[in-house]
């Protein structure tokens, strides 16, 4: 079986990722300090609870297993957070993709699939968002992925790995009759934000502006399916493993809802009312985020299929049947009915 390394793979879009792997074909090899990812996830393979900042253990889980490929998810991804503490993000995002890089030059893993997003544009100067729009982070966010991007497009030019780059902003949705979902502490997307003020009526949910030039004032952001996410990044490794060149694509719905629609969205579905109250407009939210898909659809032969209702049904679902999210820890009472994932030391 082909091996494959997976960070990150026990967060919201990775445990997703591992999943369609396993389902797939590959092996794969789960490496997750699980300070933001959940143990119980992590539904295939092998989990090893390692940093990115150590690249001794980097090394000698990829010599030990040999991957034909990392897929590279994990990362800090709060842009408050990034704003008030980033050195963190330079630290967490910056040096320890460098490590995994070197790690893989020195194991010789032949391809770098990197989970980066459209926060490296900074404020659109079009709609949708193309890879040719000039990149230029208003967060320290945006700048630790875009250096990166930087760090793997040079390392491919001097070393000749093969990578992907895969830019997009909202991931949304979940695998719920899988078990897998959205399961962030604290909460801070908009769509589990909703549904919670609707499911569970507890804090109504803020709406920071009215005022923007949108068609109903509200921000529109450009939310696609975590499993419309997880089948690009799998096309994506196959064309790689088929000698496809290395490219930087977007994937987007080059559409976009705007955060009332989502409220709209989440009333329709769950024949609920989301509680919500319009404040002031948060500093540096741009009216429209959307991106483009043309390329990813060129070269991929990718598109999202899955719909808003869609996103906001399974997110639905996840939340009714998991109410309280991932268990902290994995026991005889496991939820999914499967042994406990193998920790491995990455010796």
């Amino acid at each position: 079986m082909r091996s494959v390394v997976v960070t990150g793979g026990a967060g919201y879009i990775g445990s997703h990722m591992v999943q369609a792997l396993a389902r797939a074909g590959y092996r794969v090899v789960v490496l997750d300090n699980l300070s933001t990812g959940h143990a119980a996830a992590v539904r295939y393979g092998d989990l090893v609870q390692e940093t990115l900042a150590d690249r001794g253990a980097m090394r000698a889980l990829l010599f030990r297993h040999r991957p034909t490929a990392i897929l590279h998810f994990a990362a800090s991804s709060l842009v408050s957070e990034s704003v008030s503490n980033p050195l963190l993000y330079y630290k967490n995002n910056v040096s320890g993709t460098l490590n995994l890089l070197e790690a893989a030059l020195e194991a010789g893993v032949p391809r770098f699939i990197f989970s980066s997003t459209a926060a490296v544009y900074g404020e659109p100067r079009t709609t949708p968002i193309t890879e040719e729009h000039p990149t230029n982070p208003i967060n320290p966010y945006g700048w630790s992925k875009l250096l990166g991007e930087e760090m793997i497009a040079d390392a491919a030019k001097a070393y000749g790995i093969g990578y992907l780059i895969f830019r997009y902003f909202n991931a949304a949705g979940a695998d719920s009759g899988s078990g897998l979902g959205e399961d962030h502490r604290p909460e801070t997307h908009l769509i589990p934000l909703a549904l919670r003020a609707a499911i569970f009526e507890e804090q109504e949910l803020q709406v920071y502006g009215n005022d923007y030039p949108t068609p109903d004032g509200t921000c529109v952001r450009d939310y696609v399916h975590v499993q419309d996410l997880v089948e690009a990044h799998l096309r994506g490794l196959q064309y790689l493993e088929e000698s496809g060149e290395s490219h930087i694509l977007n994937l987007g719905t080059e559409s976009g809802s705007s955060v009332l629609e989502i409220v709209r969205a989440v009333n329709r579905v769950t024949a609920l009312e989301v509680t919500h109250r319009i404040t002031a407009r948060r500093p540096g939210d741009p009216a429209v985020l959307v991106a483009s898909h043309g390329k990813a659809k060129q070269i991929l032969g990718w598109e999202p299929k899955r719909d808003l209702d869609e996103i906001v049904r399974s997110t639905y679902d996840f939340m009714r049947r998991y109410p309280e999210g991932f268990p902290e820890a994995l026991g005889p009472e496991d939820p999914f009915g499967r042994p406990q994932p193998q920790a491995v030391e990455a010796d």
